[in-house]
């Protein structure tokens, strides 16, 4: 999971999947390598540039506003920290079929362009598989030194 020094910080507004987290990683909170936060992406609860690395997973498009969320990763991210968020296309576009994300763009484009705008470096994506499930993988990196655009405010998710 993590290093001797580690810890990991999973962020979610939902009660229900706060709670399965907490039965699925008891023994991990238990030996404070895990803290699990709820709460919204747009507004993290921790530290200025406390977080080495972020790691999500078909969330963005639950997010409202996009660069909001982008600009809270940002704020909490080391500088040269990597980000990667992994969404399953295929799952997600099958939502879309049964009527599931109506308003929502499921699409990595407007999250991209959100994670560009506030100042992540070398943002881009790669189609990626995992035995025979397929999925899509978005890479950002905050830039590697302090010095961020405008009025950047930035998180670990773990959803």
């Amino acid at each position: 999971m993590t290093g001797p020094e580690g810890k990991l910080f999973g962020l979610d507004p939902s009660e229900y999947m706060h709670k399965v987290a907490q039965e699925r990683l008891a023994s991990h909170l238990g030996a404070g390598k895990v803290h699990l936060l709820r709460g919204q992406v747009e507004s993290i609860p921790l530290p200025d540039k406390c977080i080495h690395g972020v790691y999500h997973s078909n969330c963005h498009m639950y997010w409202p506003d996009k660069t909001a969320a982008a600009t809270e990763l940002l704020r909490v991210m080391k500088p040269g920290a990597r980000m990667v968020a992994t969404v399953d296309m295929a799952v997600l576009r099958g939502g879309v079929r049964q009527g599931f994300f109506q308003g929502m763009s499921i699409e990595a484009e407007p999250y991209m362009e959100a994670l560009n705008a506030v100042g992540f470096v070398d943002v881009h994506k790669v189609d990626k598989q995992d035995g025979s499930r397929n999925f899509l993988a978005i890479f950002a990196t905050a830039p590697p030194t302090s010095e961020c655009s405008g009025a950047l405010r930035s998180y670990a998710a773990l959803n």
